[in-house]
């Protein structure tokens, strides 16, 4: 058995005798990636998000779900000041994840770049997008979240359910990026059609089905299609700058760490808006 929970802030309490550069008392948060280990041929090329020897935590490592925990020292991110465990926590993940696809993506200021689905990835990435000086556009089903997309910055909301959103896009002049927060591959396919000309489909949602689309979608116009991982260590502390600097924020609802269980639960039933939080005094 393992601990869950892989967006965990706190502070050092102990560190190794050959550890440079960190402090007792400092804080720190670990994410998804628990730490490269410096020795494989993708760390050594400097790809450390690939690196084949990485700790998953609270997958393949002990989480956050607990009163203390280890860490590598390569996974560790320092949290800047005046930013509050319970809001920076929920960022390790799902901040890095969206503020990196962007940051790394063709599109430029101005552009229009599309987020699909308003979720606990998406609801940041409408914000990041925003902030990041693009033209956007939220993509969900229903139009119960336009009034939400709208209030996190969206320019454009797309009823999915009601409309056609590759041609919506289409009629907006085509997505430069589209960002697929959603766990339905079935769903992202279309979007392909709604891009511009050297555009991309952004894949951070994950889902068990094949991802089908069509070539001649991708050959007429050049467009793309790749998936998108979170980021490493520094690139976290960037995001985490850059959420400070612009006020960016996940919706989270928090529970005390006796009640973990109860968050959890709620979590996997996707009842959450949008971020569970656990806590201790």
């Amino acid at each position: 058995p393992l601990i869950p929970g892989h967006e965990v802030v706190g502070r050092i309490e102990a560190i190794a005798a050959d550890v440079s550069g960190w402090s007792v008392g400092q804080r720190v948060g670990v994410g998804f990636l628990g730490g490269h280990c410096g020795r494989c041929e993708p760390c050594r090329r400097g790809d450390f998000v690939n690196c084949r020897d990485q700790p998953f935590t609270g997958m393949t490592r002990d989480g956050g779900y607990a009163e203390m925990m280890t860490a590598r020292m390569t996974g560790l991110v320092a949290i800047p000041d005046g930013f509050d465990a319970i809001d920076a926590a929920p960022l390790l993940c799902a901040g890095i994840t969206t503020f990196n696809a962007l940051r790394r993506s063709q599109a430029r200021a101005g552009e229009l770049v599309a987020i699909h689905g308003i979720g606990g990835l998406g609801h940041l990435g409408v914000q990041y997008a925003r902030r990041m000086g693009f033209r956007v556009a939220a993509i969900s089903r229903g139009e119960d979240k336009r009034a939400l997309a709208t209030k996190l910055g969206a320019h454009h909301y797309i009823d999915s359910d009601r409309e056609n959103a590759a041609a919506a896009l289409q009629a907006l002049g085509g997505a430069k990026a589209i960002l697929a927060t959603v766990s339905s591959p079935s769903a992202m396919s279309p979007l392909v059609d709604g891009l511009a000309p050297h555009g991309e489909l952004l894949v951070a949602g994950a889902g068990q089905e094949p991802l089908s689309v069509s070539t001649l979608g991708l050959i007429f116009g050049e467009r793309s299609v790749r998936g998108t991982m979170v980021g490493t260590s520094i690139e976290t502390e960037d995001m985490l700058g850059f959420s400070l600097l612009q006020k960016i924020s996940a919706m989270i609802e928090t529970f005390p760490l006796e009640e973990g269980q109860r968050g959890f639960d709620r979590m996997m039933r996707n009842e959450a808006r949008f971020r569970v939080v656990l806590t201790m005094d």
